[in-house]
């Protein structure tokens, strides 16, 4: 192993050499500290089970998150990656099995994270000593059904460790059969909820909901558990908690301060250069880099890539076509590939001696990219270094994904790609570097992932490599706004209506139903009985007594999907061998896989040539061609009913804000062709038989730019189609910076902009919630709404492009394949003041 130079030498080294020249835009290092520890009476057999792995003392912090767990409090532990988290759960899980004979059940959303605390508890069980039985069981997706019936009617472990799916689908349904689970609701003393911060969003709001299932079910069995969550930093650690498990936000004990040892941890903002024709000296870009989503394991979301802006016309007529630069083109702020500055950086770390870990999107890109490292390992004649290059995702089996943790704790491999899966915690020891290949999208992944960098008191490093999406290019410009600004807060929406009636109906199947279960579904819930008693759905227990409700509906758990959209889904399928390509959710499928268009599979181009809405199935065949195809989406959004209403003073001009439901309809009727990745000039072709468009029911925002600013810039554009164009730059550039408001994803916020509707005032820019019934994320920005446009206005002025590029105003998911935008315009719009109106 090549030794290890000091942290100070090897950020001089990359500042020196000619290959980086420029690309760090800020250097600063986060000081570490000296950890502050205590004495705390515990168990004896406890104690000794610590005292074997050398920890006589805990930190202040794990002792304040015991003492509190202790006296019966909920508590709430949000203190950074490898701080100690686990033991303020796991000291109490087993001195309440020895002492009160009390279970503990442990809930965390990945399988991964699921087998490594069940090794953690495994082992401190096993050191309690042979007259001590404290028992460990698990169960997720993959446990079989022999072993499940085993758990549930012979082990009865002390310890159940499982997943939110698994409490969703196999033990709120038979949480009161003394042949299943009744033992555990009988004795169950704390229930344990790791990175609760993942449960946000359309997940998060799923996962609210089971959690209240979860609690009926204890409030029927007579049992009083204490909750204990664990959270990476957020901004609302307490307020979060408290709605996804329906506890008193008094009722809970936050423990935030972190008392552990640390390092100084060196921090590199790193930006690639802008594309130029030469580049002497450098190697060619990495070719099809993949942009998917993140890696995940018990079925995560699919994201349904929301935002699809209608052409600013209310009559729904398209503006004259365009030239259309084509996403590969050299654009004024388009920059080379974060992704092959990463490999370049990684390679030459790991090379110095540094164990390293990078942070990428996806599976397929932690593959390619740990492949492209280990060629160029073996092309500088490090091939024992390329054989320590590994790839890491939580679709990994379990016997591979052991093995590697295994051997980045005992330093065999020297560098891992991983996906988010790596975030969690899941114990790997601690590491010299981490690198984020692009910015993660929140402060929270940020930090969360840097954690997993620093040896005890050592230095370590951190290196975050910015994409050219916009929101990648704000940080790059203002360090200071992720080291100095506020943490974003996590989101969910347990009244969603659109969700809550499945959930009824499954709590009904887990136990019938009666008035007093309004305390757990809230002010809806005697109206969304009402309709389900009239829809068939429930029916009275006894007809004499139609109190209590029930269902006749077969395992409806099975047909509540808590990590997917709802909405049909539509199964993609080679139509001359029949083969299974893959699946989309009606939504998506619209856009990607309508007739005509041209569908990537495994590298492989398919054609749709048939669509059939009532088989949910869309026919393709294999086409040899190196054209591709561009959905064009015209969206309507409808306000239904407002919730809030508000004035922005902007630059001394009044723009109205509304919070509102909305209804958004999305319809595809035609899309781009390009003959190749080069051609700039694609033709526009209809669909002759369009498919029925996508509705939902949503929570949403309307910004209302008043006459003086339309005013403006018209008086700049050069065509009719100025006002509109401003519009929709400015609803792209504040989608893309959304996610530092709330924590959520670009592609979770749909928007529209339009010169007129009839429902507002003046130019319109429409944001909503991409998913059935809201996620809160509107909700939650709308009081921030000033700040995002300051946000926006500063993203769009210093961009140095001229007309637009993806470090600004360019999106991925725009309906129109970014055509009618303008940048100057929007500058126009965002930072005209009432005299510069007047003149």
């Amino acid at each position: 192993m090549p030794e290890r130079p000091s942290i100070t030498e090897t950020v001089s080294w990359l500042r020196d050499r000619d290959y980086y020249a420029g690309q760090i835009v800020d250097h600063r290092t986060l000081p570490g500290q000296s950890a502050s520890k205590s004495s705390l009476d515990m168990l004896p057999v406890v104690n000794a089970a610590l005292n074997r792995r050398g920890i006589d003392q805990l930190y202040d912090h794990q002792v304040r998150a015991i003492e509190a767990v202790r006296s019966g409090e909920n508590t709430v532990i949000a203190t950074p990656t490898a701080s100690g988290k686990s033991l303020t759960y796991l000291i109490p899980a087993l001195e309440r099995a020895v002492e009160q004979n009390e279970k503990t059940l442990y809930i965390a959303p990945y399988r991964a994270l699921i087998n490594d605390q069940a090794k953690t508890f495994q082992e401190y069980a096993d050191d309690l000593g042979f007259d001590i039985d404290v028992g460990v069981g698990v169960q997720t997706g993959r446990t079989d059904k022999s072993e499940r019936k085993k758990l549930k009617r012979e082990k009865q472990p002390d310890i159940v460790l499982t997943t939110i799916d698994q409490i969703h689908l196999s033990v709120a349904p038979y949480g009161n059969s003394s042949q299943n689970w009744k033992w555990l609701f009988h004795q169950l003393g704390t229930v344990v909820i790791d990175e609760v911060h993942m449960n946000r969003g359309h997940f998060g709001s799923h996962t609210s909901l089971v959690f209240r299932r979860l609690n009926r079910l204890c409030e029927r069995l007579n049992a009083d558990p204490s909750y204990i969550c664990c959270s990476a930093t957020i901004g609302n650690p307490v307020e979060h908690a408290a709605t996804v498990t329906d506890q008193p936000p008094e009722s809970f004990t936050l423990i935030d301060e972190d008392a552990s040892l640390s390092g100084d941890e060196h921090w590199l903002l790193w930006n690639p250069p802008l594309k130029s024709d030469d580049e002497p000296g450098r190697e060619r870009s990495i070719e099809n880099e993949p942009e998917g989503p993140q890696g995940v394991d018990e079925e995560a979301p699919d994201r349904n890539n929301a935002e699809a802006p209608a052409t600013p016309d209310t009559n729904n007529r398209r503006p004259k076509p365009r030239a259309i630069p084509h996403r590969d083109s050299v654009q004024g702020g388009e920059r080379r590939s974060h992704h092959q500055e990463s490999i370049h950086l990684f390679t030459d770390l790991v090379q110095r001696g540094y164990q390293t870990l990078v942070f990428t999107r996806s599976r397929q890109g932690a593959a390619q990219y740990a492949e492209q490292s280990d060629r160029l390992l073996r092309g500088r004649n490090h091939e024992e270094l390329a054989e320590s290059v590994h790839a890491y995702h939580g679709a990994l089996d379990n016997g591979p994904r052991v093995e590697l943790e295994e051997a980045l704790r005992n330093g065999d491999a020297r560098g891992v790609w991983s996906t988010e899966a790596m975030e969690l915690g899941v114990d790997i020891g601690t590491l010299d570097v981490v690198i984020l290949d692009g910015y993660p999208g929140t402060r929270m992944s940020t930090f969360q992932r840097a954690g997993r960098a620093g040896r005890g008191d050592d230095d370590s490093l951190v290196i975050l490599v910015g994409g050219d999406d916009p929101l990648d290019q704000y940080v790059m410009r203002d360090p200071d706004q992720l080291f100095d600004g506020g943490v974003e807060s996590a989101m969910v929406n347990p009244k969603n209506e659109a969700i809550l009636p499945d959930h009824v109906v499954c709590a009904a199947d887990d136990w019938w139903l009666e008035p007093d279960d309004k305390a757990h579904f809230g002010e809806a819930f005697p109206s969304i009985v009402r309709r389900l008693k009239e829809e068939g759905r429930l029916q009275p227990v006894d007809e004499r007594d139609p109190i209590l409700w029930d269902t006749d509906e077969d395992s409806p758990q099975m047909n509540t999907d808590i990590r997917g959209i709802r909405g049909q889904q539509i199964t993609l399928r080679d139509r001359l061998s029949n083969d299974r390509l893959g699946e989309l959710q009606y939504q998506s499928a619209m856009r990607d896989a309508h007739p005509g268009a041209l569908y990537t599979h495994q590298k492989r181009t398919y054609e749709v040539v048939d669509f059939d809405l009532a088989a949910g199935e869309a026919r393709l065949e294999s086409n040899q061609t190196q054209a591709y195809t561009e959905a064009i989406t015209d969206k309507e959004v409808i306000v239904e009913e407002t919730i809030e209403r508000g004035t922005l003073d902007w630059n001394g001009i009044d723009v109205q804000k509304t919070l509102a439901t909305v209804t958004v309809t999305e319809r595809v009727e035609s899309y781009l062709y390009h003959n190749s990745p080069q051609d700039d000039s694609p033709v526009e072709r209809s669909i002759d038989d369009p498919l029925p468009p996508s509705e939902y029911m949503t929570t949403g925002i309307t910004l209302e730019f008043p006459e003086p600013l339309q005013t403006a810039v018209r008086k700049r554009a050069t065509d009719s189609e100025g006002w509109g164009n401003a519009l929709h730059a400015v609803e792209h550039a504040m989608i893309s910076l959304f996610p530092r408001e709330v924590l959520c994803d670009r592609a979770d916020i749909g928007g529209l902009s339009i010169e007129r509707h009839s429902q507002t005032t003046g130019g319109t820019v429409f944001i909503h919630d991409g998913f059935e019934g809201g996620a809160g994320y509107c909700r939650a920005a709308f009081e921030s709404l000033h700040s995002l446009l300051e946000e926006t206005q500063a993203l769009v002025t210093q961009c140095n492009c001229a007309s637009g590029c993806p470090s600004c105003i360019h999106s991925p998911h725009c309906g129109n394949a970014n055509r009618y935008l303008d940048k100057q315009l929007g500058e126009v719009l965002l930072t005209a003041s009432p005299e510069e109106v007047e003149t």
